[in-house]
């Protein structure tokens, strides 16, 4: 395993296994690894000739009240993990590297980022779509693989590729949990023994969702209301940002999952905001996309 720090390097090593043929992986992390972010890796490894890794934690989708710098950073750990999954190339741009003095170079996606997380980061994805967009130019995959938990990224960055006929397809993975249910996430790594257990309400809000589903609920109210009663119940540090039931591509809210629909939460569990989310299909029989 070889790891590029320099984007140039990085942009020429691309070129030239593009152009000896080779087809390209890449995995867009912000280091601190887990298992959901080696899932992908060992996906990615799958479907092409070469797997292509990024450790990068991105000032620009931060905001100024968020936890950039406390966010957990221990690269060593994180290069063991990946040589375990068989990663060929690390990228590991400094922020110097990726935003330069004078940088001033921005992609906004209108629509999709308005809703969910949007609300209340409303910078959040220009940011994650300009560093993507970044990745893409540099690392020059054919196939970028991204962790269905954070759904609204998946669509977001769909949205950037279509819309600027990007050469790149990008696949959402499924979501990777903790044998009691919980979604993997870096940020776990801040909750408390009590946090945690109180944590499990998210899991057990959508898992309910789903058995309302099954049994032939469509109302978007009566299932976000059951999914907010729970999370509610979850323990006193649990506080809720938000729960919507939206169309799984427009990510507009519907009153009644006609088509395929998301369910998707977020909540601060004591100082820590998680998020997860459900997928619904009508036309599926088993409900699920």
């Amino acid at each position: 395993m070889r790891v590029v720090r320099p984007p140039r390097e990085m942009q020429a090593l691309s070129e030239e296994l593009r152009g000896s043929g080779k087809r390209i992986a890449l995995v867009p992390t912000m280091g601190y690894l887990h298992e959901g972010h080696l899932s992908l890796m060992r996906e990615g490894r799958s479907r092409a000739d070469v797997s292509v890794a990024s450790v990068f934690v991105n000032p620009t989708q931060f905001g100024p009240k968020e936890d950039l710098s406390a966010y957990p950073r221990d690269f060593d750990r994180d290069c063991r993990m990946m040589e375990d999954a068989a990663v060929d190339f690390v990228f590991h741009p400094t922020a110097e590297d990726m935003y330069p003095s004078g940088f001033q170079t921005y992609v906004t996606v209108e629509q999709v980022t308005k809703h969910l997380c949007g609300i209340s980061r409303p910078h959040h994805f220009r940011g994650v779509a300009t560093v993507v967009a970044k990745l893409f130019h540099i690392v020059k995959p054919h196939i970028a693989l991204f962790g269905n938990k954070d759904y609204q990224q998946v669509v977001v960055v769909r949205r950037m590729v279509r819309d600027l006929d990007m050469d790149v397809e990008v696949v959402g993975c499924p979501i990777v949990r903790e044998p009691d249910g919980l979604a993997m996430s870096s940020r776990n790594t801040y909750l408390d023994a009590e946090e945690r257990k109180q944590a499990l309400s998210l899991r057990r809000s959508l898992d309910e969702a789903r058995t309302l589903f099954l049994s032939g609920e469509r109302s978007s109210r009566a299932i976000t209301a059951r999914v907010r009663e729970i999370l509610s119940a979850g323990g006193p540090s649990v506080r809720i940002d938000y729960v919507s039931l939206c169309d799984a591509e427009t990510l507009e809210g519907v009153d009644r999952i006609e088509d395929r629909s998301v369910l998707a939460i977020a909540a601060y569990v004591g100082r820590t905001r998680l998020i997860d989310n459900e997928l619904f299909s009508v036309r599926s029989q088993e409900g699920r996309l």
